[in-house]
């Protein structure tokens, strides 16, 4: 259990995939503008991250390893992932219009989110057993929708106070970006 602990303090604090590894920046600076649609969009990429890790996971260790075509894995896995995406936004649509209609294309745009294939390809690469690829997975997609949900929380008091013209819209976002990556780096000592 301690392992597992230990993993996933580090996926979601230490090595926070969107923070410290750089992947998922487009959906990150593209939906958090607002609490809601981030809160949206993190729990999409929780459920669609974790399946993905799941089923990437198994597609390689019992598809392409046998058949000797583990060069094929990125293909592979993209196609589970754009599966699962198309799967995720037939449920909104039905489930919740008004989330669907926020996300807009950013939802979409999980399917090539390097997110969610950089986590399928990490599982594979650190050679994880089922079990901890799907934590690892999980843990992955917390640490995305936390950093999202900070991002948006501080971009809705930007409508609030006075920023100089020079650092207004994707300029501000990026330095926020930053220095919350920076104060995320801080918990590096942790793991």
């Amino acid at each position: 259990m301690g392992e597992f602990l230990l993993l996933m303090v580090s996926a979601i604090l230490v090595n926070n995939i969107l923070l410290l590894r750089f992947l998922g920046n487009c959906p990150f600076l593209g939906v958090s503008r607002k609490m809601d649609t981030a809160t949206g969009m993190g729990l999409a990429v929780i459920f669609v991250m974790t399946l993905a890790g799941m089923i990437t996971w198994l597609v390689y260790r019992y598809l392409l390893v046998p058949l000797s075509l583990e060069y094929l894995r990125t293909i592979a896995f993209i196609l589970v992932i754009a599966t699962l995406v198309q799967f995720v936004e037939m449920v909104i649509q039905k489930a919740a219009p008004p989330l669907y209609e926020a996300l807009g294309i950013y939802l979409p745009l999980i399917t090539t989110n390097c997110a969610v294939l950089g986590v399928a390809i990490i599982n594979v690469d650190e050679r994880y057993d089922l079990i901890t690829a799907i934590f690892f997975s999980f843990a992955s997609a917390c640490g995305f929708a936390l950093a999202l949900v900070l991002m948006a929380g501080l971009r809705e008091r930007f409508a609030l106070v006075a920023i100089p013209k020079a650092f207004e819209g994707t300029a501000i976002g990026l330095v926020t970006a930053g220095l919350i990556a920076l104060a995320f780096s801080g918990f590096a000592g942790l793991v």
